[in-house]
């Protein structure tokens, strides 16, 4: 590897390991608009499935070089999942990644002493905005779960008259009125189907109702809804009985098309589509 200038910040991009992991934290652009502060060195085929060669970072000014390389030279390093062998990383660099919830990744970069400022602990203000990975994704998330629950679905989500008869849209329910149920009640209207939206929130309502759905609201105490940040409130074992009996006759027999999600600052995130 050649030399690098040591008066600027080394930043190391490195490629995603999960099977089926298709991003990557740093795309050409970003390449261009850190070239006068910094020297980014870019592990070879990082951004291949993204769409984005080799060829293109090296226009951008960036340096296509090897893992190990990219590991050692670099002071900050960015990623979308963190590495999988953390204790690989340079002594005392940074990395920028997900991966905050994760007890035995935080052990092993504080033994590399290694600064993880986890992308999921981003203040979800407006200044923070840009860097909001939460929402961004979760956007994403409600699109593609509306995508894929019609791929399965034994019904057509649009009404469609023909000269050989009619077929009624489908219904959609999605549980939780976040940023990304509110995307999948947008998707699924513009697909045609009949939306609903779920929240123990009653400040939802407003929300879910301006996209052109029907706001369902639990007919059984809840928790006060809304905690800090204006997520939704954990609930009691006994309170999630009373939500599930409430929407079940609604989910099981009127409404195929479901998408749920919770990404909150604390628990484990989840994200599905039925």
């Amino acid at each position: 590897m050649s030399a690098i200038n040591s008066h600027l910040l080394q930043v190391g991009v490195l490629r995603e390991q999960r099977p089926g992991e298709r991003r990557v934290a740093m795309v050409p652009h970003d390449i261009r608009r850190l070239s006068v502060k910094a020297v980014v060195l870019i592990e070879r085929e990082a951004g291949r499935d993204a769409g984005f060669p080799d060829n293109v970072y090296v226009e951008a000014g960036a340096r296509v070089t090897s893992r190990g390389d990219v590991i050692a030279g670099s002071e900050l390093l960015v990623t979308i999942r963190p590495p999988e062998a953390p204790q690989a990383l340079r002594p005392g660099s940074i990395l920028i990644s997900l991966g905050g919830r994760d007890d035995d990744l935080t052990s092993a970069l504080r033994a590399r002493s290694v600064t993880h400022p986890d992308l999921e602990r981003v203040p979800r203000t407006t200044r923070a905005q840009s860097m909001d990975v939460l929402s961004s994704q979760a956007a994403i998330a409600g699109y593609a779960a509306v995508l894929e629950g019609a791929r399965v679905l034994d019904v057509l989500l649009p009404m469609l008259i023909t000269a050989a008869g009619s077929i009624k849209p489908a219904k959609m329910i999605a549980l939780g009125a976040g940023v990304a149920g509110l995307q999948a009640i947008a998707t699924a209207r513009r697909l045609g189907a009949i939306t609903h939206g779920f929240d123990v929130r009653e400040a939802a309502r407003e929300q879910v109702e301006s996209l052109g759905a029907k706001f369902v609201f639990p007919n059984v105490e809840v928790a006060p809804a809304e905690a800090a940040g204006g997520y939704a409130a954990e609930q009691s074992a006994d309170q999630l009985t009373g939500l599930r009996q409430t929407m079940w006759p609604l989910s099981a027999t009127a409404l195929p098309t479901t998408s749920s999600t919770a990404l909150i600052s604390s628990p484990a995130a989840t994200v599905s589509s039925i």
